[in-house]
């Protein structure tokens, strides 16, 4: 039996499976996107002994650009990161790291929607606005639409944003609205 340390979040404790320990990527992927792409990258990993355990991709500029996490026995660990460069004759970057055990402090996790008129540093602006109120960004969706009656740019955000436990949600919100009167804040 493997001794296990209290102090280790227990999503990232190595697990046993047939006597091989585990262990965990992170990668980023990006290159000209194409069809079958997901599927070549997935099935790489599945028959190098890989379990894809999340994602995030998306299509920008002609461009994919993804993030993901997989599971994979640590003998392997080397090889799938090996073979995943094969991907560069393709046009395909894939970086790949294992995945550190932290510990982690208790956090709440707020949902946050922000839409208003788009100008130049407003992400730059936002992320300064949630850092300053102790807030980390888990994931954020930023784009751009055309608003409904002037068709001027409208910013629109969407994302998850960690506080630690005890940190003022009022505080973030008003850290936020502060970026303009424009802004209409939304956290829940």
């Amino acid at each position: 039996m493997i001794p296990i340390e209290k102090s280790v979040p227990l999503g990232l404790i190595p697990c046993l499976d047939g006597g091989q320990m585990k262990t965990y990527l992170v990668m980023t992927v990006l290159g000209p996107d194409r069809p079958g792409l997901v599927r070549a990258l997935s099935s790489k990993i599945a028959d190098l002994g890989g379990n894809w355990l999340e994602s995030r991709m998306a299509r920008l500029a002609g461009q994919f650009a993804g993030i993901l996490r997989v599971e994979c026995a640590e003998a392997d660990a080397d090889r799938i990161i090996d073979e995943l460069k094969g991907f560069e004759a393709e046009g395909l970057s894939v970086i790949a790291v294992r995945e550190k055990a932290t510990d982690s402090p208790a956090l709440r996790t707020l949902t946050i929607d922000i839409v208003g008129n788009d100008r130049p540093g407003i992400v730059r602006q936002l992320a300064a606005a949630i850092a300053g109120a102790g807030g980390n960004v888990e994931e954020l969706v930023t784009g751009l639409e055309s608003a409904a009656m002037s068709g001027q740019p409208l910013f629109r955000a969407h994302g998850e944003i960690s506080l630690p436990e005890g940190a003022d949600e009022a505080a973030l919100v008003a850290a936020i609205e502060k970026l303009g009167t424009d802004l209409s804040v939304d956290v829940r």
